[in-house]
């Protein structure tokens, strides 16, 4: 069964690799991911962000959602801001539970489904709001 929603996954690169697992894991089930950035090196030059962000922009503004892993950076969090201007839904996901002393009061607004766990849990999360059977 294939699934024609789109996906785009913002963090940081010290997560890179939990990043790529999880959307190798809902590319399984037939999602297809807008923007994979940890292909990328870091950017050195002004043209290298440039270019990066446009594609990030864009990769965001495709979305059927959004899948914020935390702990993320200044730009998870302007990507957070785009989904969130756009009304496209946002998964905001930690391994561990996060305190709400260290939260953005944005992690709390409609529109906003926080998951806190396994990446399995995320990944049952997104199949069930979006009605798609395991």
């Amino acid at each position: 069964m294939t699934n024609q929603l789109k996906f785009y996954i913002a963090s940081s690169f010290q997560n890179k690799q939990h990043v790529q697992a999880i959307a190798s894991e809902l590319k399984n089930y037939g999602y297809t991911h807008t923007y994979d950035w940890t292909k990328n090196e870091k950017a050195v030059t002004l043209e290298d962000l440039a270019s990066i962000g446009e594609a990030e922009l864009q990769a965001v503004k495709k979305a059927d959602f959004l899948i914020v892993i935390l702990p993320g950076g200044k730009g998870t969090h302007v990507e957070l801001g785009i989904a969130l201007g756009r009304d496209i839904p946002v998964y905001l996901f930690s391994e561990q539970e996060f305190h709400h002393i260290e939260a953005s009061s944005f992690y709390y607004t409609s529109g906003v489904t926080i998951v806190e766990g396994s990446d399995e849990k995320l990944v049952q999360t997104i199949l069930e709001k979006h009605c798609f059977s395991a």
